[in-house]
């Protein structure tokens, strides 16, 4: 059975914040939308579903976000997943200059974890706090001179 992933689903205190958070670090709004009723309520398995949502593409086109602010039910503040928390947690993304998108990322007020660590002279990697706590992962590959 052929199987392909198509987004990663975040859901977000401030959706317009996190689209410019992410549009900001080169994603661009594939579109918005509102999603409510009966179908909502039965694919997600809430009652009374009810959310305001952006798609958002990666620059290769080959990565999807699907961000969703929640109008009902109320969404549930949680603190924020730790790097060793069992269950999905981060989402990563390969940058062509780790210091751009750090930079990037500080102009929203978010910032390494710990820093910026080099992995066998092949990556630059850092995680990042982003808006609404979520993880972010980002490498950028160390070219050979």
């Amino acid at each position: 059975m052929p199987i392909k992933l198509e987004n990663v689903g975040i859901a977000v205190r401030e959706l317009d914040a996190a689209i410019t958070f992410f549009t900001d670090l080169g994603l661009t709004v594939l579109g918005r939308s509102t999603v409510k009723g009966e179908w909502a309520d039965t694919a997600v398995g809430l009652d009374g579903n009810h959310a305001d949502i952006a798609m958002l593409q990666t620059p290769d086109g080959n990565g999807r976000l699907e961000l969703f602010e929640y109008i009902h039910p109320d969404a549930i503040e949680t603190e924020p997943t730790r790097p060793n928390e069992i269950g999905m947690h981060r989402v990563a993304f390969s940058v062509d200059d780790i210091d751009e998108a750090l930079a990037v990322a500080a102009s929203h007020a978010c910032h390494p974890l710990r820093g910026v660590a080099t992995y066998e002279d092949v990556y630059k990697l850092t995680y990042v706090r982003g808006p609404s706590g979520i993880l972010l992962m980002l490498a950028e590959e160390i070219t050979s001179s």
